[in-house]
């Protein structure tokens, strides 16, 4: 049998819910995967059996109450974002807050320090104005290498190897056509570049 990824990826969150009944079953509350797995899994049953809209996000919002989750899982799970299958095609739902507000001192909850983090402390550091010399946008992740960028973007190549741009985990710099930024890049740590 050959099924699409959409439906590959039905089929895990069906048996991730079967798993979560299974554990409600047995007296026990629901993790972050199970709990949301089986509001998901409600969603699509009720997107198939020809709900409207609002339905299917009521049938989400109900079907997990907050005491049948873990401590913590309204902390880490603060939306559910899935696409289900309507009528008139497929539609994304975006349920904020599924399992009640986030608790502040749960697990998963952010706790703010009083100072400023230094990131990278003690890695070299050099500063770069670069230009994007493309026709098109050109955005570069933090830990891309940053010497081995678009070759449409122009700098001091050389000096750059070795390092990636300074900026926290997961976030990155975007050069419009024409644009110059001037950047503050980290070397690597570790053993190899």
């Amino acid at each position: 049998m050959q099924l699409t990824p959409t439906e590959e990826e039905r089929l895990r969150v069906f048996t991730a819910a079967q798993l979560a009944r299974a554990t409600l079953v047995k007296g026990l509350r629901l993790n972050a995967p199970e709990a949301v797995a089986l509001v998901c899994d409600e969603m699509h049953a009720a997107g198939r059996g020809g709900a409207s809209f609002d339905e299917v996000a009521a049938a989400g919002r109900v079907v997990v109450p907050a005491d049948q989750v873990m401590d913590g899982v309204a902390s880490i799970v603060p939306e559910i974002r899935v696409e289900v299958l309507l009528e008139e095609g497929t539609r994304l739902f975006v349920l904020r807050e599924p399992f009640g507000p986030a608790e502040d001192d749960g697990p998963g909850a952010i706790r703010f320090g009083e100072d400023d983090v230094e990131l990278a402390p003690g890695r070299d550091r050099i500063h770069l104005p670069v230009t994007n010399r493309g026709e098109h946008p050109i955005r570069v992740s933090s830990h891309f290498p940053f010497w081995r960028s678009n070759d449409h973007l122009e700098f001091d190549r050389a000096a750059a190897d070795g390092f990636r741009l300074d900026l926290p985990a997961g976030d990155s710099l975007r050069w419009a056509p024409g644009e110059t930024h001037e950047v503050d890049l980290v070397g690597y740590g570790g053993t190899g570049a």
